[in-house]
């Protein structure tokens, strides 16, 4: 890893490393906010943050005011970019498709799949490089992120429990398999059969796979621009329908942004650093 830049934070780092990923087939960033407990060589529990369309891997760092919270609690945050980048890599023909647009997913199709394979570059590649590279206790890593990255924390959490002991969400795609955003990217980058879609679905997860967490903690905004794209109410039925605990609290006058990610930041902190900790 090649460490590309390092800021102090709360008497902690925040850094961000560039290094070859084998999955991605190009050179790629991730972002990582180290409290001074880990500085100090101690293992720490950790929390993979997914971002949304067309955000980077300092967005997080940067616009959620995550650091001073998780500096008192001792949480070790990772941030990845969300696709592939570079002059040899797919770029799709929107901003919803394409570099800044992975889903979180392993493509199929052509172009995609020679570098789209960001499922196995979190869960596999990420997820035991962090690991190695860095002190983080075993058995306490959870998942968050917004919107396709929430879809891409519900996904992944729920695909592999045995990696992520804790998720939640901030305006996540709940069922992309039946929203424009997730028609388009799922027919590009896994083609036209829809069974194959139902597998980075969170809604049909949910169905097929009954409770699988303690708790799940989503925040929604009733202000969100892209609120008919999301679909919390989907997700909430399924839950309630297979037995899943879901704490679904809808906010009157949040949008989709930042601000409102800020706004309820440190609830989602503490209620990781809870679950990590059981």
């Amino acid at each position: 890893m090649e460490l590309v830049q390092r800021n102090k934070c709360f008497d902690g780092e925040q850094r961000i490393y560039e290094f070859e990923s084998a999955c991605l087939n190009v050179p790629t960033r991730f972002a990582i906010f180290l409290p001074a407990e880990a500085l100090a060589g101690n293992a720490c529990p950790a929390l993979f943050y997914l971002a949304g369309l067309t955000c980077t891997e300092e967005t997080f760092a940067i616009k959620a005011h995550a650091q001073r919270l998780a500096a008192q609690l001792g949480l070790i945050l990772i941030s990845p970019d969300t696709s592939p980048r570079g002059e040899q890599v797919a770029k799709g023909d929107s901003w919803d498709l394409g570099q800044g647009a992975g889903f979180y997913i392993n493509a199929t199709q052509a172009p995609w799949a020679v570098h789209y394979q960001m499922e196995s570059f979190i869960v596999d590649e990420l997820y035991a490089l962090v690991q190695t590279e860095f002190k983080i206790q075993q058995d306490a890593i959870g998942i968050f992120g917004h919107s396709m990255g929430g879809h891409g924390a519900l996904t992944l959490a729920l695909k592999y429990p045995e990696k992520f002991k804790s998720v939640s969400a901030f305006a996540p795609i709940c069922a992309p398999s039946q929203c424009p955003w997730g028609e388009k990217a799922f027919q590009h980058y896994l083609g036209d059969d829809q069974a194959s879609w139902i597998a980075h679905d969170a809604t049909a997860l949910i169905q097929s796979k009954g409770a699988v967490f303690k708790e799940i903690l989503i925040d929604q905004g009733l202000d969100d621009q892209f609120y008919s794209q999301l679909n919390p109410a989907l997700f909430q039925q399924a839950c309630q329908h297979v037995g899943q605990a879901l704490t679904l609290r809808e906010h009157a006058a949040y949008d989709h942004g930042y601000y409102f990610i800020q706004s309820f930041m440190d609830d989602h902190l503490q209620f990781h650093a809870v679950q990590l900790q059981a």
